[in-house]
């Protein structure tokens, strides 16, 4: 097996997979897996899943995509514009408003599945891509229904640093620093890649959250080899439009919609769920996995409330 055919888990003997293209809004072609039940049927749900930040449809989205299929969705996992086998150039960066447009792409592609049924169509959204994930369901009303695990708010993290810990003067030297590698960029006629992607072995003074993050992207548990995180990093200037256009402001717009976030009570993130929980309108909940960290609900079978998850679907995709 070619490493380009690297899935980090099992396909299940119940469900097929199959490569998919679509186009998103702004022309870019995003690749996708499909992944349908064996059994089949019609007017099926459907969901629509990416993340975590920096990672490939290889990855924890198809591990998920694999086993909500084994339960009866249709499910569409996808690599983000700029990454993986999707379209877009530059490569490596990220956007607020191109990323949240690349799940509406997907609920576009689904919706013209002839075994789906359109008016059934939810979004899971991990890590990173959770916070799209809310911000996408927020401006289109076809999502039913939003489920986030260990999510990120890309916008708030870069702008203001973990936990908001980063200060006005230390802000704005961030912007002129990235302001001023734009000419470098411009000058080099491609953006410059970051230094600072992950570690290449842990030494082990690091952060709690920074091992947990090597052992999956790093080890054979989640490597891939065109994940930014196992292999590489974000441009220097990527930053730019995350810290200027905050995904989140109009989250109470998912109302009358249900969203379920869940998060790891020992994740480094779980503030951002716990916020957003806040923040949103019901009808809202917020589920506490006892001892996970951010990173086992990227993977871990018994860790992930599966059937949680499936629950919320069939109940509000009906």
């Amino acid at each position: 097996m070619s490493n380009t055919e690297h899935y980090t888990f099992e396909l299940s003997d119940k469900v097929t997979r199959q490569k998919v293209a679509f186009k998103n809004r702004y022309g870019i072609t995003l690749s996708g897996d499909l992944y349908q039940p064996k059994n089949g049927g019609n007017n099926l749900p459907a969901l629509v899943i990416s993340g975590p930040y920096g990672a490939v449809k290889e990855q924890a989205s198809g591990l998920h995509a694999n086993e909500m299929a084994q339960r009866g969705f249709v499910v569409l996992a996808f690599d983000p514009s700029f990454t993986g086998e999707s379209g877009g150039e530059p490569r490596f960066i990220a956007s607020p408003e191109i990323n949240t447009d690349d799940f509406s792409a997907g609920v576009d592609f689904l919706g013209l599945q002839l075994q789906v049924d359109r008016n059934k169509i939810g979004i899971i959204g991990i890590c990173g891509f959770g916070g799209f994930a809310l911000n996408a369901t927020a401006v289109d009303k076809r999502v039913k229904a939003v489920a986030t695990l260990s999510m990120y708010d890309m916008s708030r993290v870069t702008a203001k640093g973990y936990f908001d810990s980063t200060t006005s003067e230390q802000r704005t030297e961030l912007l002129k620093q990235l302001s001023e590698q734009r000419w470098k960029d411009a000058e080099n006629g491609t953006p410059i890649l970051a230094p600072n992607g992950l570690p290449s072995k842990i030494e082990g003074n690091e952060p709690q959250f920074v091992k947990d993050y090597f052992d999956y992207y790093k080890t054979d548990r989640g490597f891939h080899e065109r994940s930014i995180n196992s292999n590489g990093s974000f441009t220097i200037t990527n930053p730019l439009s995350l810290m200027n256009m905050p995904i989140l402001t109009y989250i109470k717009e998912i109302s009358p919609r249900p969203a379920l976030l869940i998060a790891g009570e020992n994740a480094h993130s779980k503030y951002f769920s716990e916020d957003a929980y806040k923040n949103a309108s019901e009808p809202k909940e917020l589920m506490i996995i006892p001892n996970a960290v951010h990173t086992d609900l990227y993977d871990k079978f018994g860790i992930i409330p599966f059937d949680k998850l499936e629950a919320f679907f069939k109940e509000n995709l009906k």
